[in-house]
């Protein structure tokens, strides 16, 4: 008697056993199974998490898939990070904003400066052209840093037509003594740069190291030319996203 009830918890204990799911231990298979989310829903969670008012929804949405696009193309080598600069704020305003893309949070926000010919207070006019003095809109890859006129300095490649001569126009991130709240008290407003995105001295350094070497840097204006001609902003590629911030598109 004793053998038969050994004998039946043994069938019982095979069946269930085999019917049981396999546990996977294959990392490529747990990566595969993370789910894909619209980009759109994408968009609103991360800049719920990030939670910035002054970080303007619209400009935040366009440099998300405009990241998004540059990642998949493998352009960006610094993936961690999405620097979002905001002309259509006043110059006295924080309009530099960068964020951990893989943290998901707000790294820093920072004053700016805009080209002495893009306005005074405001910015309003934007030029690619050669000694124009204007800033450039548009998707931005960080580059590499040099000790130059303004010494350590960060060079910016444009990914646009709007922004292409970039490097050949000298347009880079550098400090100035003239972006700063001391500034804005003595002179009324931020002071200007000949076209190069300049910030202020505290930090700078630690900042730009963050930054260099491939992340995305993106200006922001809503200018109706610049919006209807970008071919990045009008991307109309399905993207999908993880929460890890893994790209892909769909059909």
């Amino acid at each position: 008697m004793i053998l038969m009830k050994t004998f039946i918890l043994s069938i019982l204990v095979t069946f269930n056993t085999a019917n049981m799911p396999s546990i996977s231990e294959d990392p490529a298979e747990k990566e595969t199974a993370e789910a894909f989310i619209p980009i759109n829903q994408y968009i609103t969670e991360l800049y719920s998490d990030i939670n910035d008012e002054d970080l303007n929804y619209d400009a935040f949405e366009i440099a998300v898939k405009g990241y998004s696009e540059l990642s998949l193309k493998n352009k960006l080598k610094n993936k961690q990070y999405l620097t979002v600069v905001d002309m259509s704020l006043s110059a006295n305003t924080e309009r530099m904003f960068i964020i951990d893309m893989e943290k998901r949070v707000l790294v820093d926000k920072k004053l700016v400066a805009h080209g002495m010919k893009t306005g005074n207070e405001f910015a309003s006019n934007f030029s690619n052209e050669q000694s124009s003095h204007k800033s450039s809109l548009g998707f931005f890859v960080t580059g590499e840093l040099y000790n130059g006129r303004h010494d350590l300095s960060m060079k910016l490649d444009g990914q646009e037509y709007s922004n292409d001569n970039a490097r050949s126009r000298g347009v880079v991130v550098h400090s100035a003594e003239y972006v700063s709240c001391d500034y804005i008290k003595s002179n009324g407003r931020l002071g200007r740069s000949f076209g190069c995105p300049a910030i202020e001295e505290e930090g700078y350094e630690e900042t730009v190291k963050m930054l260099q070497g491939g992340s995305c840097y993106f200006i922001y204006y809503p200018n109706r030319s610049y919006l209807s001609r970008s071919r990045i902003v009008n991307s109309s590629k399905n993207f999908v996203l993880t929460q890890s911030g893994n790209v892909s598109i769909t059909e």
